[in-house]
C-alpha cells in the first residue's frame, strides 16, 4: 500500500499495480466468472457489455465464464425470456463454459431450482446470531416509510425485530405468523479494492435497516441468493455494472458472516446513449432482437459496444477497424476499462456491420452463414411469394452490395424486393423474336452496368424501339416494378443467369 501511495504522489500511474493485484488474486486457483442476468425482459447492450468482459476475463486467464439465471423476484419474471437470454449469447457467440443447458457439480444454474440451497445456507446465519426472523407487517412497514418521508428522512427499516427474545420468537412461530428472514448489518468502514474504481468504501448500515435475505415466500432475495451462489459455484471475480457496487458491502459483510473468502469485484461504468440519458430496458432499440431484425452481425455489434468504455488495448483514435472474438481475447484489459461513463456513436455501427458484411462475404465459410441469415429474413418478409433464393444467387447479390451495404436489411426492403420475388409476368409488348435476339445478345455480354447501358441502348436502336419505352418493358419484366433501379443495374445485380432466366419466363409464356 505504501508504495502505491509513494506513486501517486510521484504521478506514477497505477494501472501495473492494479494488474499485479488481479494476476496475484486468481493465480492460485481458476478463474470463474459468472453472467447473472434476470428473466425479466431481453439482453439489451448493457447486458451485452456486461457478458462480453465476463467472457473475455475468463478467456484470458484460461478460466471458465458461467451463465446463471436469477428468478428469485418470481412476480417480473417474462415467459421465454430464459430461453431467449441463453439464445441472444450463443448468436453473440459468447458460449457459457456452464449455464442451465449443462451439467456439473456447481449447477442448478436456475435460483427458483436452489431453493433448498438458500434454506439450508440460511439456517446458518440463523443460528449464528447474523440473521434473526422478522414478523412486522406490510402495514407497519408502509407506515414507517410514510413517517421517514414526512420528516424527509431516506427510509429504512428500523430494526425492531433484531430484538426479540428466543421466547417471542418461538411464541410467533407456533402461531404461524408470516415472517421473513433478515440479516444484521453492522459497521464496516474498511475500504475493497474494485478493479476499475480502486479503493472504496461505504458504511451501509449508517444508510439502510437490516435487510431482508429470505423472503415470505420462501425465495432469499437478490443480494443473499448472489453471495451463496457466487461462493458455492466458486466465482472468483465478479464484473457487474456499476450499479451494483453500493451493494458490494453489503454482499462482503454476508461473506464476513458465513466465514467465507469474498470474490475480487470489478464494476464497469455506464454506457450511455448518444444523447448522454441512461440505456432503458424500455428502449426497443437497445435489445439483441432489434439489432438481429435490422441485419446487424453479432461481430458488428460487439465492436460496437467496445467503442464505449475501454477495456482494450486500442487506440481510440485508429479508424474503424473489425476485431474477432480471438483478437479481443488478446487486447482485454481489465485495468484499462475507465472509471466514467461513455457515449454510444450510433454512426459507428452502420461502418461496423459494412466491414463484417464484407468479412463475412471474403469467408466461404462465413459467407455460407450470411446467405443463410439473408434467406431467412427474406422468406420471413415475404411469406406469400415465389422467391429467387438459391444460393448462388444470394451469394452474387452479397459479392456486388458488399462494399456499399451497411445493413442486411437494405437487401430485404424497398425496392430491392426484385431480387429475390419472381415477378407475376403479365403479356409484353416485347415479340419473342426480339426477346430471342436480346437473350443471344446478353449470353455474351460482361455484365456489368456500363457495357449493359451500352448493350441495351444499340440494341433498341438497331430493333427500332423507342428507348424509353424498351426501358420500361424490360423494367417490369425483370422486376415487376414501374419505376427503381436503372434497367442496367438491375441486371448487373441479378447477374447473367438471372437475368436470362426472368426473360426465357416471358418468352416461353403463351
Amino acid at each position: 500500500m505504501m508504495t502505491i501511495l509513494k506513486s501517486l504522489l510521484r504521478g506514477v500511474p497505477l494501472q501495473p499495480y492494479f494488474r499485479c493485484i488481479v494476476r496475484q488474486c486468481h493465480s492460485a486457483q481458476e478463474v470463474r466468472v459468472r453472467f447473472a442476468p434476470s428473466p425479466t425482459g431481453f439482453l439489451h447492450l448493457g447486458g451485452l457489455r456486461t457478458a462480453l468482459y465476463n467472457y473475455l476475463f475468463a478467456k484470458v486467464h484460461q478460466g471458465k465464464f458461467i451463465m446463471r439465471i436469477e428468478d428469485t423476484d418470481q412476480s417480473r419474471i417474462v415467459q421465454g425470456a430464459t430461453e431467449r437470454l441463453l439464445q441472444d449469447l450463443q448468436w453473440a457467440g459468447l458460449t457459457p463454459d456452464e449455464s442451465p443447458l449443462t451439467s456439473s457439480s456447481h449447477g442448478p444454474y436456475i435460483q427458483s431450482q436452489r431453493l433448498e440451497i438458500y434454506h439450508r445456507e440460511v439456517k446458518k446465519l440463523l443460528d449464528n446470531g447474523s440473521a434473526y426472523y422478522c414478523f412486522c407487517t406490510e402495514r407497519r412497514l408502509e407506515l414507517l416509510r410514510k413517517e421517514a418521508l414526512r420528516v424527509r428522512q431516506v427510509p429504512k427499516y428500523d430494526n425492531r425485530c433484531r430484538h426479540l427474545t428466543p421466547g417471542q420468537i418461538a411464541e410467533k412461530l407456533a402461531a404461524k405468523d408470516t415472517f421473513c428472514i433478515r440479516f444484521k448489518l453492522k459497521e464496516f468502514h474498511e475500504a475493497f479494492r474494485d478493479m476499475v474504481y480502486g479503493d472504496l468504501s461505504y458504511n451501509v448500515a449508517l444508510n439502510e435497516g437490516d435487510p431482508v435475505i429470505v423472503k415470505s415466500d420462501g425465495f432469499p432475495t437478490y443480494h443473499f441468493a448472489n453471495v451463496v451462489d457466487d461462493h458455492l459455484m466458486e466465482i472468483t471475480h465478479v464484473l457487474r455494472g456499476v450499479e451494483w457496487q453500493v451493494s458490494t458491502t453489503k454482499h462482503l459483510l454476508l461473506y464476513r458472516a458465513f466465514g467465507w473468502t469474498p470474490p475480487v469485484f470489478g464494476h464497469l461504468p455506464l454506457i450511455m446513449n448518444a444523447d448522454g440519458s441512461k440505456l432503458s430496458k424500455r428502449q426497443g432499440d437497445i435489445q439483441m432482437d432489434y439489432y438481429r431484425k435490422q441485419g446487424i452481425l453479432p461481430t458488428a455489434l460487439i465492436n460496437y459496444i467496445i467503442q464505449a468504455g475501454g477495456g482494450f488495448a486500442i487506440n481510440p483514435s485508429d479508424r474503424l477497424r473489425i476485431y474477432q472474438l480471438g483478437d479481443l481475447v488478446q487486447k482485454f484489459d481489465i485495468t484499462r476499462v475507465n472509471s466514467h461513463s461513455s457515449r454510444l456513436n450510433p454512426d459507428n455501427l452502420a461502418e461496423l456491420n459494412r466491414l463484417e458484411v464484407q468479412n463475412h462475404v471474403s469467408d466461404p465459410q462465413k459467407c455460407d452463414l450470411l446467405v443463410g441469415e439473408l434467406r431467412r429474413m427474406i422468406q420471413e418478409a415475404y411469406p406469400n411469394h415465389r422467391l429467387d433464393l438459391s444460393d448462388e444467387h444470394i451469394q452474387t447479390v452479397l459479392k456486388w452490395a458488399s462494399n456499399r451495404l451497411t445493413s442486411l436489411n437494405e437487401l430485404v426492403e424497398g425496392k430491392l424486393a426484385f431480387l429475390w420475388i419472381v415477378p407475376q409476368l403479365k403479356a409484353s409488348e416485347l415479340t419473342p423474336q426480339i426477346l430471342d435476339e436480346l437473350i443471344e445478345k446478353l449470353e455474351s455480354e460482361n455484365f456489368t452496368r456500363d457495357n449493359l447501358q451500352s448493350l441495351l441502348k444499340d440494341f433498341s436502336s438497331k430493333n427500332n424501339l423507342t428507348f424509353s419505352n424498351f426501358m420500361g418493358s424490360l423494367r417490369a419484366l425483370l422486376s415487376g416494378l414501374k419505376e427503381g433501379p436503372g434497367v442496367a443495374e438491375m441486371m448487373e445485380i441479378l447477374g447473367k443467369k438471372n437475368t436470362i432466366q426472368r426473360i426465357l419466363v416471358l418468352r416461353k409464356k403463351p
